[in-house]
């Protein structure tokens, strides 16, 4: 089985977790509403992609 010879210091631990972080989404204003909304989505509130409506707005 293998063991590690030596304990992993916490440094080393670390460097390693260093891209393990969580990234914050990105988000922009819909130009048709206002509402936030994913880049190169389709708006949820408004249902529009772009400058024209692709979806029926829900109610």
């Amino acid at each position: 089985m293998a063991v590690p010879k030596r304990k992993v210091s916490q440094s080393r631990r670390d460097m390693r977790r260093a891209h393990d972080a969580l990234k914050n989404n990105a988000y922009q204003e819909c130009a048709n509403c206002g509402e936030l909304k994913r880049p190169h989505h389709v708006c949820g509130s408004c249902g529009h992609y772009g400058d024209r409506e692709v979806v029926e707005a829900s109610a």
